[in-house]
């Protein structure tokens, strides 16, 4: 993965991506090839990133260490480097919790804080559980007189199989895609106005909830063997406890409740949040171009992860692969034509804020930027690239690949991705690219311990 995406920079480098007839220069490919099979320090700084500083939730200290370590890594390597910042909003710590089942019996529920979620304000909640659908305002009326003093699980719980593990049966694909196929019914509305307004429905649900004297609500964990999944976002702060629990306690709830017991729970959280918006910063190295130095090519990734691990999946390992790509180009003595900018930013999980931040501030130099490359798929091997639907670029795409189609980096399609940073500089029309990978069980792991 490390080696592609440094040829990659020193190919990207070299043209800009505008035309299927856009010619390339590979000269450079060996001799980056080299520094990066012979000398990579791709491991020792994930390591160190995942190890070390750990966790890099955007507003944390650990979040402003990992922006200066690697803003020092740069330096080291030759490149200069900047930390640049934007605003974030308000800041959240994660702080201790105890929740547990007290009826039909006693045990400890497997629970965390969605980010940015409140505390019990130093009490302890207590009711039953009530299962709801929370999906509309409609069905919302339906249940509002039964969340009062009650913790509530909005919706049924996800379908869920290992993937490490044995096939899905029929009866697991059968119910799955029953599963996926009412989720899409309720976004089968595309229209602006339908999409504003399920986006305002989520943003109110919570505090209509607390309104209506609601203790909290529950998230399905959604993975096997209590692993969880995680989000949350400062701009969209919770007012009431909202906490994921394992998808094994969450169907177990479901289940004492279809068989007509109702289950109690209690918990305890203590959360922080800080009283005032704060800035954050993305991590940007530079080579200059030795040719065209105005016209730039961004590598990029998040630095950023979810607190309940050490954040390796996502996105250590891609924020490690551009760290690798810049020493291995710097140190190969190849001059690219155009200046390559690295960019670790932060922000991306709670909705692409440093991405947007960045390219919002330099908006004004859109037209110099040749393209934008992310690499935000987990810890597998890069199999090619995906075009964002620019066709025109196919052509381009394969030349640029070509080199490094013999170790299976060779695909390109037509495909559009979304969920990552480069969608932060489509807006201003800048071709922008999250490379394809081996998916490697990445939702396995990704936003959780």
């Amino acid at each position: 993965m490390m080696r592609r995406l440094a040829f990659l920079a020193a190919l990207a480098a070299a043209q800009p991506l505008e035309a299927q007839t856009a010619t390339t220069d590979t000269a450079g490919v060996g001799a980056v090839l080299g520094e990066a099979l012979e000398r990579s320090e791709l491991m020792k700084n994930l390591q160190h990133l995942t190890d070390v500083i750990g966790p890099r939730l955007s507003g944390s200290a650990a979040m402003r260490r990992a922006n200066e370590w690697t803003a020092a890594r740069f330096r080291e390597y030759g490149l200069s480097a900047r930390l640049e910042p934007y605003d974030f909003g308000v800041a959240w710590e994660r702080g201790p919790l105890a929740f547990r089942m007290v009826e039909p019996f006693r045990r400890a529920v497997t629970a965390h804080s969605w980010a940015w979620t409140a505390g019990t304000g130093g009490r302890t909640f207590a009711g039953p559980v009530v299962i709801t659908d929370l999906s509309t305002p409609d069905s919302f009326a339906v249940y509002r007189s039964r969340v009062r003093g009650a913790w509530v699980l909005p919706k049924a719980s996800s379908p869920v199989w290992n993937p490490d593990g044995p096939a899905p049966t029929p009866e697991d694909t059968a119910r799955a895609a029953a599963f996926l196929a009412a989720r899409a019914e309720l976004t089968a509305d595309t229209s602006a106005a339908a999409v504003r307004a399920r986006r305002q429905w989520t943003v109110d649900l919570p505090y209509l909830l607390k309104a209506e004297g609601a203790l909290g609500t529950l998230v399905d964990g959604g993975k096997e063997h209590a692993l969880m999944t995680m989000s949350g976002s400062p701009n969209r702060l919770s007012p009431l406890p909202n906490l994921v629990i394992s998808h094994e306690d969450y169907t177990h709830l479901e289940r004492l409740i279809a068989a007509g017991i109702t289950p109690r729970l209690e918990g305890r959280v203590e959360n922080r949040v800080s009283r005032s918006p704060v800035q954050q910063w993305n991590t940007v190295g530079e080579i200059r171009g030795s040719e065209l130095p105005r016209q730039v090519v961004i590598l990029g990734a998040h630095l950023d992860s979810w607190d309940l691990g050490t954040g390796l999946t996502d996105n250590g390992a891609g924020s490690s692969v551009v760290l690798e790509a810049a020493r291995a180009i710097a140190r190969s003595g190849v001059k690219p034509k155009r200046t390559i900018r690295f960019l670790l930013f932060s922000g991306e999980e709670q909705g692409l804020l440093g991405a947007r931040g960045y390219a919002a501030a330099h908006a004004a130099e859109a037209d110099s930027v040749q393209a934008v490359l992310v690499i935000d798929n987990g810890t597998g091997m890069i199999v090619g690239q995906a075009l964002q639907g620019r066709d025109d670029l196919a052509d381009t795409w394969r030349a640029l690949l070509a080199p490094v189609a013999h170790l299976g980096a060779g695909n390109v399609r037509s495909a559009v991705k979304s969920g990552t940073d480069h969608l932060a500089f489509g807006y201003y029309g800048i071709p922008s690219f999250n490379f394809d990978q081996e998916p490697r069980g990445y939702f396995h792991t990704h936003h959780s311990e």
